[in-house]
């Protein structure tokens, strides 16, 4: 039985399919489907199930392994520096601590079992997101009324978007969850991230992303990266061609001490980062190279075919010549035809030469213009056209010509005009017993 087709995707399933395959590196398009479908094709949340992967963490729909999950520390090793808040000291602040431990341990644990409850009477509102454009720049507007304008830049787009840029540009992405109702994060955000040394390094560094946690687009993150503690950053860069988080700071940090931890990280994975950039400069290189070769190569094929293209034409016009040549044979050729048949049936036509003793003839001597001489006798009542036909069906005479006298010069008007259709007669012309007329060429004329 063969199985189901699955069913075509959107053009915008498709998109955030290519979209989802480039940010994570995954080969498989099945799988990048697969792991789309399992988040309601919310990429954000698809993108930061898989970093968690990518840091030893199980994913939310893939149960966990029966034994401990093996990290290899060599290629996946993820850096993670935790500040834990100072113990107390002396005997006036372990006493203080110690009276209000009970407290504090039943608080946060009512607190927790009433947060727990709460999810199955209320859902989360934060578990939906709408606008995480709208949750950033809200943030960092609220940010901003409570600290003052002095503060990193702030990478005004969503998580994806920031995941995106910072792999296109080979850049370290710096997150910031920021946790509203934490007993430190005011401390965190006053003395160390809106300190001038922290803006300084920052800015020209790495690209800045940070949200609140109250936000749907932080929570999602936050969800993702499973933060313990607040303030929590995560360092994310490209490496070995997927966005790989590489680095967790927690807990309230110096300003110092938060330079030399992000310092110590990016140290750490320079290589892996110069190493992309190399390998991407190879690509681009080879990419250019290739595209050269291809404009060579077109350029050769657009000389080839011009070259054949002229070579055609001048075939063809060489044939238009030939064939013109051919037609202008086969027109003179039937134009000879044409003349030899009209001469046959010109001379078929002409009366019969009258004797030399009948009262009424006359005998012309013809000078042809090859200077042969032809002599004929006709009758003075016969028309010119007579003798036009007679010197017509002769094959020594040329095509067109006309018949003159020599003293005094004039042309016989043998042919009929539209001033005279009829032509004279020889005695009308004003011919004498015995002529001598001269046939002169008009075939160049």
């Amino acid at each position: 039985m063969a199985a189901p087709e699955e069913p075509e995707l959107s053009q915008a399933q498709t998109e955030k399919l290519l979209q989802f395959q480039d940010l994570t590196g995954l080969e498989s398009m099945d799988q990048c489907r697969r792991t789309l479908e399992q988040h309601n094709w919310n990429i954000e949340a698809a993108v930061q199930d898989r970093l968690n992967e990518q840091e030893g963490v199980p994913s939310v729909f893939n149960p966990p392994p029966s034994r401990p999950l093996q990290v290899n520390t060599a290629d996946h090793r993820v850096y993670s520096y935790i500040v834990s808040r100072p113990q107390p000291r002396g005997l006036l602040g372990w006493s203080y601590y110690l009276i209000m431990l009970p407290f504090r341990f039943t608080y946060y644990t009512l607190l927790d079992i009433f947060r727990f409850a709460l999810r199955f009477i209320r859902p989360d509102p934060r578990g939906r997101v709408t606008d995480p454009v709208g949750d950033v720049v809200s943030f960092i507007q609220s940010f901003e009324e409570k600290y003052g304008r002095s503060h990193p830049v702030f990478y005004q787009g969503t998580y994806s978007q920031a995941l995106n840029d910072a792999k296109r540009e080979l850049r370290y992405l710096l997150v910031y969850l920021h946790g509203e109702d934490h007993q430190d994060t005011d401390e965190f955000c006053r003395s160390t991230l809106c300190t001038e040394e922290v803006i300084a390094f920052l800015n020209t560094r790495m690209l800045f992303w940070a949200c609140s946690t109250s936000k749907p687009e932080g929570y999602r993150v936050s969800q993702a990266l499973r933060e313990n503690t607040y303030p929590f950053l995560a360092m994310i860069m490209l490496k070995d061609r997927k966005m790989t988080v590489v680095g967790r700071l927690e807990g309230l940090i110096q300003p110092e001490d938060f330079i030399n931890q992000l310092t110590f990280i990016m140290d750490a994975n320079q290589t892996y980062l110069m190493s992309e950039r190399l390998e991407r400069e190879e690509r681009s290189q080879t990419q250019v190279l290739r595209q050269q070769q291809d404009e060579a190569y077109l350029a050769s094929l657009r000389a080839d075919q011009e070259k054949e293209r002229k070579k055609r034409e001048e075939q063809e016009q060489q044939r238009q010549e030939e064939e013109k040549v051919r037609q202008s044979a086969l027109a003179e050729e039937r134009r000879r035809r044409t003349l030899e048949e009209e001469k046959e049936r010109k001379s078929e036509c002409l009366p019969p030469e009258p004797p030399s003793d009948d009262p009424e003839s006359v005998k012309i001597v013809f000078k042809l213009p090859n200077d042969t001489r032809v002599e004929r006798r006709f009758l003075f009542g016969q028309s010119l056209t007579v003798i036009y036909d007679f010197l017509f069906s002769l094959k020594e005479t040329p095509e067109k010509f006309e018949i003159v006298t020599n003293f005094p010069r004039r042309v016989l008007p043998c042919l009929p005009t539209e001033e005279q259709p009829n032509p004279p007669t020889l005695k009308e012309a004003g011919l004498s017993r015995s002529e001598v007329l001269f046939v002169q060429d008009l075939t160049d004329d």
